[in-house]
């Protein structure tokens, strides 16, 4: 993307965000886009242009036969010449709804392969994008864009191109024919165009503003709903939240876009009555004066009913272009919306010249690491987060000139206050951000300079929540492991201490284990994301408040299944439990983003300094200390 490119979107994004016209900025751009979008499927588009010109030529066919036809019974001629003529108007029928089937197929194929490369790009540009993007964001507007922005996208190739282009070329040759028998008719005809073109540009106009509005407030829909309809959503709301409330809220949101929608239908069906009544208008002057001329004997009868049948084929397509107007206004909405998400660049990027991870045992390194969480107008979008203006605070440091080193096999713990700056030291070792100065290594290899997919092979994360997706408990564990065995998943869970549990189970692997795990206990749903690890064959294992939120008698059957994860790998524990870290080989204590000590357990007791003196609140043994 050059910078003229980057520039003109990023005006263009200022501008919208402030209100203001945006027409003059983008539209071109926009335009050349999505012809790169639609060019991919250009050998379609060249057979729908040939089929839409076939039928405009059966279009124009029928009106200069129907007039033939007159002109032989006003003459007197034979009745097998009317016959032959009819069967002619027949035939053309016949083949005018058969190409309509083609183009319709053509129009429609060419709509839905444009549906599934904006969805692809937009899902894997949006996979791309940072864990900040992901925080900021409404999950309810991202699955908008995928959803009814890409189709209403879509429509202005499956709906519109095939009136668009198919219209045109009727229009000229119509009016190429219509010339040809009376270029006076014709010509005053035509005086009524600009009653179909001025209320076309106003409607259009208001009808993309209605439907950028009516976009945003279903995406907030959508967010209402994704968030209220989960499990976690749903259990805030009976706790804390307010039934009515909530109802009202989306009831609000609904109504508004009910309003919309009506107030869309009306200026459609306003604008169409109106062009309705020009092209009754206008046949009323061809019937007035072509009767004039065919009595003084200046045009055939027959002309007369070919020109009433040839404006009908004018001003319908005229018609469906005015109206086209307002669709694409709408269209270029989605498309804008569309483009908006994958504008926007994730601040995590692979680079060309990637490399793995090397082979064998892997040492962690923080070499003097400082780090600032990005602000949201680096990773997100305005209509994103439902808010006119992004905030651009940020980037304030949170981590200070941190250094350790965790040698191969070896355990390191974090530990320290909550907002310490821990759970960041993790995310940058698995690139979830990268950092602002310093270097993080893994077997003496900067992480930037790392492949994601050796990333990925390499660092296995089990965190406090433990996610899994609604799916079978297989599907989740394939998930680090796709080519793995059965025999293989059945020894991961075993390993993991979760082997009976599934066993028991009625459908075994198969068991839907409900939206992020809830079917299933907080210790069985945290010795599953344990199984996944341990089925990935990590070398670097960091477990993030892995036994926070368990009993005790859940945390023992985690604790077990952790013991078997971290045998023989490198490892890096952040717990607030201090039991659970006791037999690390480096305890560091992080707080307000510095390492202020570090050592092992005995050592740092003995020192009687910070770690001490959390051991001591923690477990009240001022003996263990002394």
């Amino acid at each position: 993307m050059n910078l003229e490119t980057v520039a003109r979107q990023t005006l263009y994004r200022q501008t919208r965000a402030r209100g203001g016209d945006v027409s003059g900025l983008a539209d071109r751009a926009l335009l050349t886009r999505i012809w790169r979008f639609a060019a991919r499927h250009h050998r379609r588009l060249g057979g729908f242009v040939a089929i839409s010109v076939v039928g405009a030529l059966l279009a124009v066919a029928t009106p200069l036969l129907a007039g033939r036809v007159v002109d032989v019974i006003v003459k007197g001629g034979a009745p097998s010449t009317v016959v032959v003529i009819a069967a002619v108007i027949a035939a053309v029928a016949l083949a005018e709804a058969g190409v309509g089937l083609v183009t319709r197929w053509l129009s429609s194929t060419i709509g839905e392969g444009l549906i599934l490369d904006l969805r692809s790009a937009v899902f894997d540009h949006v996979q791309r994008m940072p864990i900040a993007f992901f925080t900021r964001t409404r999950t309810g507007a991202l699955v908008s864009r995928l959803g009814n922005d890409v189709i209403g996208a879509q429509r202005a190739f499956s709906d519109t191109l095939s009136g668009v282009v198919g219209n045109l070329v009727t229009l000229t040759l119509t009016l190429v024919v219509m010339i040809g028998i009376s270029w006076q008719i014709t010509a005053l005809a035509l005086l009524l165009m600009p009653l179909f073109l001025v209320p076309a540009r106003r409607i259009g106009s208001t009808m993309a503003k209605l439907s950028r509005e009516s976009a945003i407030y279903n995406a907030t829909m959508t967010t209402q709903m994704t968030e209220r309809f989960s499990a976690p959503g749903a259990t805030l709301v009976k706790l804390f939240g307010n039934p009515v409330a909530e109802s009202a809220e989306f009831t609000a949101r609904a109504s508004r876009v009910r309003d919309i929608g009506v107030k869309t239908a009306m200026l459609q069906a306003t604008f169409m009555n109106s062009l309705t009544l020009m092209s009754a208008l206008a046949l009323a002057l061809v019937y007035g004066l072509g009767g004039v001329l065919a009595i003084g004997g200046q045009l055939q009868a027959g002309a007369i009913v070919s020109l009433a049948l040839l404006l009908t084929r004018l001003y319908a397509p005229l018609t469906a272009l005015a109206n086209a107007r307002v669709e694409i206004s709408s269209a270029l909405v989605s498309f804008e919306r569309v483009f908006e998400v994958l504008d926007l660049v994730p601040l995590i990027r692979e680079r060309d010249d990637a490399v793995p991870v090397p082979d064998g045992p892997v040492a962690v390194e923080f070499d003097d690491v400082r780090f600032g969480y990005p602000s949201a107008d680096k990773v997100s979008l305005a209509s994103l987060e439902e808010v006119a203006v992004l905030d651009e605070r940020g980037g304030d440091e949170v981590l200070h000139g941190v250094s350790f080193t965790a040698q191969p096999g070896q355990m390191v713990a974090l530990v320290g206050p909550s907002g310490a700056g821990k759970s960041t030291i993790a995310s940058l070792l698995a690139r979830l951000y990268d950092v602002d100065s310093g270097t993080v290594r893994l077997a003496g290899t900067d992480v930037r300079d790392v492949s994601f997919a050796s990333l990925r092979d390499t660092v296995g994360v089990v965190t406090q929540d433990g996610h899994l997706f609604h799916e079978s408990i297989r599907a989740n564990l394939l998930l680090a492991a796709p080519e793995a065995t059965d025999d293989q998943l059945w020894d991961a869970l075993r390993r993991a201490r979760l082997a009976d549990v599934v066993a028991d189970m009625p459908d075994g692997l198969d068991t839907v284990v409900g939206e992020r795990g809830y079917r299933l206990s907080g210790g069985q749903r945290q010795r599953l994301t344990i199984a996944r690890l341990l089925l990935g064959r990590s070398r670097v294992v960091v477990l993030d408040e892995a036994t926070a939120a368990l009993d005790s008698e859940s945390e023992v059957a985690v604790q077990s299944a952790l013991d078997e994860a971290l045998a023989g790998r490198t490892s890096i524990v952040i717990a607030h439990r201090l039991s659970t870290v006791r037999a690390a080989d480096l305890i560091l204590v992080v707080e307000d983003g510095r390492i202020v000590e570090r050592g092992t357990h005995d050592g740092l007791l003995a020192r009687r300094g910070r770690y001490a003196s959390l051991y001591e609140t923690q477990f009240g043994d001022r003996k263990a200390v002394a």
